[in-house]
């Protein structure tokens, strides 16, 4: 799905946060009139929690192969000046490298390993920044990861008062919205794993061709507490991307829709827009459009299964009921597994982007609607 970029790995490093003084709750909140603040009496308590810099564990390198597997500092919510700022970097980097369904990629499966029958943290899994370990990059439904890594570390480096697996969920949320979609209803403030061997095993995630694709989907999104709707809602953010087979081992090379980008080129997509985020992947696959165009036993299903198929065959028709829909089930993966320090969760106030305006594709061979 993502632009063909260096495999170069990242160098192992620590991932501490810089020096800095501690900030109080209060003259944070006087300093951010932006930021909605959800707190009581008892937050005032968790001050001292907006310093990344306390309640850090011990960094200890570990390194192993490529990647690092550095111990995080335990760092409590994210500074929220400094997610707004690392907002800003994530759209400019939007800009430049056309990696929206990477990024989005990169936030749903750290998230999209939660298991809801799994009551401890992080043995439950879920979004906690455990996809940066090697460990965790090398299983093979996070194939081509690698990439979003090198792409958002040096936001992290940046900005290293956020916490690796806010600034993924802001990556992905913030891709979603610059492609056009809506706006996601996002909280920050998850807390990271500190170590590799706090990474879930392998095989929490989705596979595009299983033997039962609807029991399959079911399988995997009910341990999760995910509904028929909401799988369903999800499955439409493959609007966005392309499928590559040296990765998945699905997809052509290369069509009419991707040989020459934007970014880099070949893959296969699910629509011919593959930038813009909308509900042509429900018409797409509904009207059987194009063969150049992919559709996964997964993608087919949601039109076959009774269940699926309502939700389906609504969202095909009514893009805004799929805006609405898709929104919430994002928001909702967006925080499943995660530990929120402080528990009064703060949300990052909305920015209204400009409208958006799809980049040009290769009109060769294809026809545009």
């Amino acid at each position: 799905m993502a632009s063909s970029l260096s495999t170069a790995a990242i160098s192992s490093r620590i991932f501490a946060a810089s020096s800095s003084s501690s900030t109080s709750l209060l003259s944070l909140l006087r300093s951010t009139p932006s930021l909605s603040f959800s707190y009581s009496f008892r937050s005032l308590a968790f001050s001292s929690h907006f310093s990344p810099l306390l309640r850090r564990s011990t960094a200890s390198v570990r390194s192993s192969g490529r990647f690092s597997t550095v111990a995080s500092p335990r760092c409590a919510a994210s500074d929220p000046n400094q997610l707004k700022s690392a907002r800003e970097d994530i759209k400019e980097l939007l800009k430049s490298k056309f990696c929206h369904p990477i990024l989005v990629r990169l936030g749903w499966h750290d998230a999209g390993t939660y298991n809801k029958n799994i009551e401890a943290w992080p043995q439950r899994g879920g979004a906690n920044g455990s996809l940066r370990f090697e460990v965790e990059l090398k299983h093979a439904a996070n194939a081509g990861l690698v990439n979003a890594l090198n792409l958002i570390q040096p936001i992290k480096d940046k900005y290293s008062g956020v916490t690796y697996a806010d600034l993924f969920q802001l990556a992905s949320a913030t891709a979603i919205e610059e492609a056009g979609g809506p706006k996601i209803p996002m909280k920050y403030g998850r807390v990271d794993v500190s170590a590799p061997n706090e990474c879930p095993e392998e095989g929490r995630l989705p596979d595009a061709g299983p033997p039962s694709p609807a029991d399959h989907l079911r399988g995997v999104f009910y341990r999760m507490g995910l509904n028929d709707k909401e799988i369903v809602a999800l499955s439409g953010a493959h609007t966005l991307g392309r499928s590559r087979p040296e990765r998945s081992g699905w997809g052509k090379p290369e069509t009419k829709y991707t040989k020459d980008g934007p970014g880099a080129p070949g893959g296969q997509s699910w629509t011919v827009q593959w930038l813009k985020f909308d509900n042509s992947y429900f018409k797409d696959i509904k009207a059987k459009r194009d063969e150049d165009l992919l559709v996964l036993p997964t993608d087919s299903v949601i039109f076959e299964d009774p269940s699926f198929k309502v939700y389906a065959e609504k969202y095909a028709e009514d893009q805004e009921t799929f805006f609405k829909d898709y929104a919430e089930a994002h928001a909702k993966l967006s925080n499943l597994g995660a530990k929120f320090d402080p528990p009064e969760i703060d949300a990052l106030t909305q920015v209204t982007s400009k409208n958006f305006v799809a980049p040009e594709y290769p009109r060769k061979g294809c026809k545009l609607e």
